[in-house]
């Protein structure tokens, strides 16, 4: 494998909150042993501690061989919120995939918080009218790279799927419906995105609120140092930080564009997990003990009482609420892209159900499987533990693979896996016994 090799220019000084440029190229040979820095990003309480830097924007490349052998492709975007994760993290190991499928991976970093997805074009003028999206921007100049170069270690240019988790999804989202990704890539997978975009308006007064702890001196923040403009910019809502509706980069909503074809013609997969939600509510030690009258409240307060409304005869405890969150902040948003997709190109989708002892079938809990990570030495919060979680990870692996050498998942391992369509709302299945459903989602 190799480690580490720059795809664009360190984002810094003059470049902080600009479109990335060209990395500057070397003589000689450059040693790809260690992994680049990760993004700027705080450390979460007991996780193992990351090198960060601004200067992050590097990439990882596993290959069966540097030998022209024109293996389809796989660019993995790590999730996080948008404010955290690198694409170095242990349970991104493409080792499976290289050795099981032939194909080669890519895994990489991308700008996080104020630094990727802060908009500053209202304050800063249109020097900085793409600074709202410079992650989204980052990701497509490493889909440039690989277009350029992973020919030269192994991979097809032409036959490319991008594919990612959470925010990493939010961002195939993104680039499914960019015109700036256009021929980037062949094929998409889409695990657990959410809400695609903010609009100027609010990513502009997200700015202003900001700039106010500096006067309002748009320069202040580019000369601040990183550390210092982490901590300032740190204390904002979840996913205050995400891609934004510029009209540059971001032409449009991008469900409204998926749906008019901007995607025409790509295979995707996509899905979500059952108990999405449980990943959020375990943190809390509070959250089992909550009245109805608090899931009540904090329900409306997130979706407004006009929603909760329908749902006045239902009890309101920490299981619905779970339920509930589940289904509103990741499985609607993941049906709703599948129905704008569905009707310009092949369509697979799958519900993920395989329980985890203490999370359920939690945010994120597929990724050990579909990476395949499941020896023993990985000992991760969402490790596997059983023999059948081991086989279905095979299961999940080995359509992963499917899906990026022939932009379908069908496997010999699975039941006949039929496309999508969003009246009946069929999916795989993947759990103990993996199995085609149709309306594997019902509605709450």
């Amino acid at each position: 494998m190799w480690k580490g090799i720059p795809y664009a220019k360190p984002p810094t000084g003059k470049l902080r909150f600009r479109p990335p440029q060209p990395p500057e190229p070397w003589s000689g040979v450059r040693d790809a042993l260690q992994f680049g820095p990760a993004a700027m990003q705080l450390d979460l309480p007991q996780a193992e501690r990351k090198i960060k830097s601004e200067d992050c924007l590097y990439l990882n490349i596993w290959s069966p061989a540097a030998d022209g052998g024109l293996r389809p492709v796989l660019v993995w975007l790590h999730g996080g919120a948008f404010v955290m994760g690198s694409g170095s993290e242990g349970l991104y190991d493409g080792t499976s995939f290289a050795a099981q499928g032939d194909v080669v991976v890519v895994t990489l970093n991308y700008r996080l918080g104020a630094f990727g997805y802060l908009y500053l074009g209202e304050a800063g003028g249109e020097e900085y009218a793409a600074s709202g999206n410079c992650g989204l921007l980052d990701q497509i100049a490493a889909l440039q790279w690989v277009r350029d170069n992973i020919e030269c270690f192994g991979g097809d240019p032409n036959r490319v799927t991008v594919f990612g988790q959470s925010a990493g999804a939010i961002s195939v989202g993104h680039l499914l419906a960019s015109p700036k990704a256009k021929g980037l890539f062949h094929r998409a997978i889409l695990q657990s995105p959410s809400k695609l975009a903010i609009d100027l308006e609010k990513a502009a007064a997200v700015a202003r609120k900001l700039l106010a702890a500096v006067s309002g001196d748009v320069q202040r923040f580019i000369d601040m140092p990183a550390e210092q403009l982490l901590q300032l910019t740190s204390a904002v809502p979840p996913m205050t930080f995400c891609p934004v509706v510029d009209g540059i980069t971001v032409t449009h909503w991008p469900e409204e564009l998926l749906r008019g074809g901007a995607a025409n013609g790509i295979p995707v997969l996509f899905g979500s997990n059952e108990d999405e939600y449980r990943f959020f509510t375990f943190m809390d030690p509070s959250f089992p003990k909550w009245s109805e009258q608090e899931v009540l409240q904090r329900l409306e307060h997130t979706f407004g009482p006009r929603l909760m409304e329908q749902y006045r005869h239902v009890k309101m405890t920490p299981a619905f609420y779970n339920k509930f969150m589940s289904y509103y902040t990741f499985i609607l948003p993941t049906l709703r892209i599948g129905s704008a997709l569905q009707t310009h190109a092949p369509v697979w989708a799958y519900q993920f159900r395989f329980k985890h002892p203490a999370l359920g079938a939690c945010h994120g809990y597929e990724m050990p499987f579909v990476w395949n990570r499941v020896q023993p030495s990985y000992t991760g919060l969402f490790q596997i533990h059983s023999t059948d979680g081991r086989m279905l990870a095979t299961r999940m692996h080995h359509a992963w693979i499917a899906f990026a050498w022939y932009g379908n998942p069908s496997t010999p391992e699975l039941p006949h896996w039929p496309q999508y369509d969003p009246q009946s709302r069929q999916a795989m299945v993947f759990d103990t016994e993996s199995r085609v459903l149709p309306n594997a989602w019902p509605a709450l």
